[in-house]
C-alpha cells in the first residue's frame, strides 16, 4: 500500500504545479493536521483514495469549513484494506481557550475511551497524531512537548507506523523526517511525505 501523508504545510508541489499523475499510485492520503481545509479538499477531489485526517493545533477553522470528501479520524480506529488506522490530533495543552489542545491527562481519558475498539480491532497498525510521542523527535518547551501516552501506545500494541506532524522540519536539526522505536516505523509528516506500508526499512529513503 502507497501512502502519502501530509501536515503543517501546504505542498506546492501538488497545490501549486499540481499534475493529476502525481496522485497516481497512491492508495491512501493522510493527514496529520494544521492544514488548510480547502487543501485536503483539493486533494480529495483528484484521488478516488481516502483522504483521512486528524485535527493540528491550529485548526479551529475545520468546526466551520471541514474538508470536503475527507474523512476525519480523530478518536477512531479507521480500517482501510485491512489496515488498523488509530487517531489522535491535537498538541499538548499551552493557552487555554483553544480547541484541540489537551493535558497528558486529558489525552489519556481520550485514550481510555477507546479500549473498546482497541480490543474488538485487536489494536492497531498506525498512530496517526498530530504531536510527536514524549521523548521521540519533540521539543523541550511545552508547546512542542509530545504526549507520553503515543510512546505507551506504541509499547503496548507495536503498531507498524506512527505519523505525526506538529515539529516542522525546519525548526532545526534536532526534528528528524524518520527514527524507529521498537518495532514502529516514526515519520514526521511535514509538508509531504510518501512511503509504502510494506517496505521493511523506509528510513532508507526517509531519512
Amino acid at each position: 500500500m502507497r501512502i502519502l501523508a501530509v501536515s503543517d504545510k501546504e505542498s506546492p508541489y501538488y497545490w501549486d504545479f499540481f499534475e493529476k499523475s502525481k496522485l497516481e499510485g497512491i492508495d491512501l492520503i493522510l493527514s496529520c493536521g494544521d492544514l488548510d481545509p480547502h487543501y485536503l479538499s483539493f486533494l480529495a477531489t483528484f484521488t478516488s483514495s481516502p483522504v483521512l485526517y486528524v485535527h493540528g493545533n491550529h485548526d479551529e477553522k475545520y468546526v466551520n469549513v471541514p474538508p470536503e470528501g475527507c474523512i476525519s479520524i480523530d478518536d477512531k480506529i479507521y480500517v482501510h484494506n485491512g489496515i488498523r488506522i488509530l487517531g489522535l490530533g491535537g498538541s499538548m495543552k499551552y493557552c487555554d481557550d483553544k480547541l484541540y489542545q489537551y493535558t497528558e491527562k486529558q489525552m489519556r481519558k481520550r485514550v481510555q475511551k477507546l479500549r473498546f475498539q482497541l480490543l474488538r480491532r485487536k489494536g492497531f497498525d498506525i498512530l496517526l497524531t498530530h504531536s510527536p510521542a514524549f521523548g521521540l523527535n519533540d521539543g523541550k518547551d511545552l508547546p512542542q512537548r509530545g504526549f507520553q501516552i503515543f510512546t505507551d501506545l506504541m509499547e503496548k500494541y507495536k503498531p507498524r507506523f506512527h505519523l505525526h506532524g506538529h515539529v516542522h522540519l525546519n525548526y532545526g536539526r534536532e526534528f528528524r523526517r524518520y527514527l524507529k522505536h521498537g518495532e514502529t516505523h516514526i515519520i514526521n509528516a511535514y509538508e509531504r511525505v510518501v512511503f509504502d506500508y510494506e517496505d521493511d526499512n523506509p528510513g532508507r529513503e526517509l531519512r
